[in-house]
């Protein structure tokens, strides 16, 4: 759904104003004033001066949540992939504007706080998830899912700064092979299971011998027999 063009021009006059005077230094109605609308249609569109920096964190995770709540047991880490890479989308979609924010929030204290605190959502969100996924109460579970969702988030965050600073070109491919990376780091709840209950690790590597040769010594390797 496209935004409202009051909605734009308050966004583009905050900015600039942000970068004449400064964040502190602005307020309310010399936005207001700058994009030549009143005081109440400034707070029908946003909330805080605040606001109008940030995308709408509580629309995005509820889109988050709609595509984690469609998948099944078997595809819940596909469903986290999707996820992390609509928010990243959100933000290339952003452009210019994602630019500026980050150029801002990376100068302003209060505002670098309050990105830290969204993040922090989004790693709760995951976390949730991925417990619920992992399907296990023990202590050990709950700090998987915990580093787990650490990763997927920080993944994320490395992949869009580096956009943010022009150093992807495409950000899309670069999130789906980070993802890749952190989700091999964590083995699924039936691997963990199959690891508990003493099931066997195969090791695949390369060799000049033949593979009948190969067979009898990876056979006592696997049922712990001597060799000869």
């Amino acid at each position: 759904m496209s935004k409202s063009p009051a909605r734009i021009r308050l966004a583009d006059a905050a900015f600039a104003l942000f970068d004449e005077r400064g964040y502190e230094q602005t307020t309310v109605d010399d936005i207001a004033e700058r994009a030549g609308v009143g005081r109440t249609t400034f707070f029908r569109h946003y909330r805080s001066k605040e606001a109008v920096i940030f995308p709408d964190h509580d629309r995005m995770l509820e889109l988050i949540k709609d595509r984690l709540a469609t998948s099944s047991h078997s595809t819940a880490l596909v469903a986290v992939s999707d996820a992390v890479r609509l928010v990243l989308l959100h933000y290339v979609e952003e452009g210019d504007l994602a630019r500026r924010r980050y150029a801002l929030t990376s100068k302003v204290a209060v505002l670098r706080d309050r990105e830290i605190a969204s993040v922090a959502r989004y790693q709760r969100l995951f976390r949730e998830f991925i417990a619920e996924w992992m399907g296990d109460p023990t202590a050990s579970a709950s700090l998987r899912a915990e580093l787990m969702a650490a990763a997927v988030v920080a993944a994320h965050n490395h992949v869009l700064r580096r956009w943010l600073r022009d150093e992807s070109a495409d950000p899309v491919r670069e999130v789906d092979e980070a993802m890749r990376e952190v989700l091999a780091l964590f083995p699924g709840p039936a691997e963990q299971t199959a690891t508990r209950d003493g099931g066997t690790t195969v090791v695949a590597f390369r060799s000049g011998q033949d593979l009948d040769a190969l067979l009898p010594s990876l056979r006592r390797l696997i049922e712990g027999t001597p060799g000869p």
